[in-house]
């Protein structure tokens, strides 16, 4: 008889400590699953970090991070294929962060200078202002190479030419020369980052379009871009 007890207690007892190991896997678990999804919710809100401060730091840790180099341009008249160059890193690291985040695809190419540029990157929307203003509208140090030239299809950074010594960068426009004999006066002027690969058809159905006297096209010509590796 006292066997039998012995044994009934020692099963409850196996039952107990299986049943208590069980809910500390489960904990551990747990705990696992929620360390996990706070680092990967700070992952993702990374880009809050940007700010007019620390623009450089903050690329150059994002390129080291993100070395895509090839980037597809949509629209209703075609595609547009581009390669960035790794020897301009910030402006490079720049339109791949803006990518990845799907800003250019609330934006417009709106300005179509024939026999000289098409220029995308900004709109009339609300959400698209808002969205300049949420990154912080800044600035990119200019990064001239003498390799780097405005080339029949390169794609340069727009920047504004007034109060701005330093020849500072937009990051959010860009421009891609469509003479075929180039825009060389602005060598040194903008950022050339990179060039166009394929495409120029999509260019010179686009360059057709009736604009305004502000060169703005009459009918958008809305726009997205993608990663392509």
């Amino acid at each position: 008889m006292k066997f039998y007890f012995k044994l009934i207690f020692f099963i409850a007892l196996s039952s107990l400590y299986n049943c208590s190991n069980s809910e500390i896997k489960n904990d551990k678990k747990k705990t696992k699953t929620n360390i996990k999804q706070v680092v990967e919710k700070k992952v993702e809100k990374r880009w809050d970090s940007l700010n007019k401060t620390n623009v450089e730091a903050f690329f150059t840790e994002y390129g080291k991070q993100n070395k895509e180099n090839k980037v597809i341009i949509k629209t209703k008249f075609g595609n547009i294929k581009l390669r960035l160059y790794d020897d301009v890193p910030i402006h490079r690291a720049n339109f791949i962060f803006l990518t990845k985040l799907k800003y250019f695809n609330t934006t417009v190419i709106y300005r179509v200078a024939r026999n000289f540029v098409i220029q995308g990157g900004n709109s009339d929307e609300t959400y698209t202002h808002n969205q300049r203003r949420l990154y912080g509208n800044y600035l990119i140090k200019p990064e001239f190479k003498s390799n780097r030239k405005h080339k029949y299809g390169a794609l340069a950074a727009a920047r504004q030419w007034e109060k701005n010594p330093n020849k500072l960068s937009s990051p959010f426009e860009f421009y891609m020369v469509h003479n075929r004999n180039g825009a060389h006066h602005l060598n040194n002027e903008h950022t050339v980052f990179g060039e166009v690969i394929s495409g120029f058809d999509t260019l010179d159905k686009i360059s057709r379009v009736k604009v305004g006297v502000d060169e703005w096209p009459v009918e958008d010509i809305k726009m997205t871009i993608e990663i392509l590796d």
